[in-house]
């Protein structure tokens, strides 16, 4: 397993290893041991497997406040996504700033998003699939999010046309108008 560090303090894109031949290839995506190893011990309690029909499919930016904060493990088994982490640790030096991977399945790429920050993805591809290990199980009372275009964050989602959003993302609260409940974390 490859691990790589990003702009963000503790987002890291992790790259398994392939094992091919004339079949195809075999991976491990995760494997605790030796995650553990390398410095992530991570419980993971709950996977999600998501679905979106059409490209532009913009999903975020969602958080789980503590007591129920969540580590996530992203990666795409079909199609292609802008995978996006945003820093939401109030008194980070990188508060605010925001990190995007492509993931696919080619690249075998995955991302992993700790505590105290911002998750969101757009769909590049039609029919995308996006698979993520979460440390917490969902908590609808914990769940929050921040407005995907919040021009303060400024992420470039490489859209063409408006996205398409759940109700929930298209009426999420700019970052100026939520209190961080990542105290203490930066």
């Amino acid at each position: 397993m490859q691990i790589e560090t990003t702009a963000l303090d503790g987002v890291l894109i992790l790259t398994p290893r392939r094992f091919g031949d004339d079949r195809g290839w075999f991976t491990e995506t995760w494997n605790a041991a030796r995650m553990a190893e390398a410095g992530l011990d991570l419980p993971f309690v709950q996977d999600n497997h998501s679905m979106s029909a059409e490209p532009g499919t913009l999903r975020g930016l969602h958080y789980q406040s503590p007591p129920r904060a969540q580590d996530k493990l992203v990666r795409c088994t079909a199609g292609a996504i802008l995978d996006v982490a945003v820093d939401f640790r109030a008194g980070s030096a990188s508060f605010g700033r925001w990190v995007g991977v492509e993931l696919t399945p080619e690249n075998g790429r995955q991302l992993f998003v700790p505590k105290g920050f911002l998750h969101g993805f757009v769909t590049r591809a039609p029919r995308t699939e996006v698979q993520y290990k979460c440390t917490d199980l969902y908590a609808p009372e914990c769940d929050g999010a921040v407005r995907w275009d919040d021009p303060e964050i400024g992420i470039d989602w490489g859209l063409g046309a408006a996205p398409i959003l759940s109700a929930k993302d298209a009426a999420a609260p700019l970052l100026r108008e939520v209190v961080s409940p990542f105290v203490g974390m930066a």
